[in-house]
């Protein structure tokens, strides 16, 4: 057991000295010598403690939000959130309605940074949350390649109709997809909860690496609302990907 840890932090250290580079598993069992099949039965525990993020079969494995919060001095995906923090200030204070950063992680909308606004009524945040269940979630999951979203299908099957009923078949849902992509927003209204969310891209070298988001309650929308929100999105959206480039 003493050696598996020590192989399991080895692992870590290797990662960890890449600066935020994907490493495959057939490097890392090379440069630390370890049989490849012991190398991955402890990568997906490491990742599935979040310890390790795997970030495509082809590009490998990178520090997971776990490993940055045993320190607590530097933030998971803190280059995005430097670039982001700033102008999400702006479009809560301009808005006055929470906004967040979302990415994917292990197949789940992951919030990076969250601006809340002084609302009396908040909307309940949860770190991780189903793909389908969030605007940003589905803005993402439209902006994955054929063979990402492949694999993620594999993994989560098909929405059901109560979470996504445009989504619930197989063409239903690549015709969602292309229409967000096309008008790059997503958009979610779901009547049990009263929620309506608003998600844009935000692109690092023309890859979408992030959604940002606002959502409220139905109370506080209208049709001018919906206007006024989805322009100050787009806006930050904007100056958020010219930070990242």
């Amino acid at each position: 057991m003493v050696q598996v840890v020590i192989k399991a932090l080895d692992i870590l250290e290797l990662v960890a000295q890449r600066n935020g580079q994907a490493i495959s598993l057939t490097e890392i069992s090379e440069e630390l010598q370890l049989n490849q099949a012991t190398a991955a039965n402890i990568i997906k525990t490491l990742a599935e403690k979040n310890y390790l993020e795997h970030i495509g079969k082809k590009k490998g494995y990178r520090l997971g939000p776990g490993a940055f919060q045993l320190t607590n001095e530097v933030a998971y995906g803190q280059n995005l959130v430097n670039a982001a923090k700033e102008e999400m200030e702006n479009l809560t204070a301009r808005l006055n309605e929470s906004c967040i950063l979302g990415t994917l992680r292990h197949y789940k909308r992951y919030i990076l940074h969250v601006v809340n606004s002084n609302q009396d009524i908040q909307v309940r945040i949860r770190s991780e949350r189903s793909v389908y269940e969030t605007a940003s979630g589905r803005l993402l999951l439209a902006y994955l390649s054929e063979k990402e979203r492949e694999r993620f299908l594999q993994q989560n099957g098909l929405p059901d109709m109560i979470t996504w009923e445009e989504g619930s078949t197989p063409e239903g849902l690549l015709s969602a997809l292309d229409s967000i992509r096309q008008e790059g927003l997503a958009t979610t209204f779901f009547k049990h909860t009263h929620l309506l969310g608003f998600a844009v891209p935000i692109y690092e070298n023309k890859v979408v690496v992030a959604g940002l988001s606002i959502f409220l309650p139905e109370y506080r929308f209208s049709a001018s609302r919906k206007r006024e929100i989805v322009q100050a999105l787009r806006e930050a959206g904007e100056v958020i990907t010219r930070k990242l480039s």
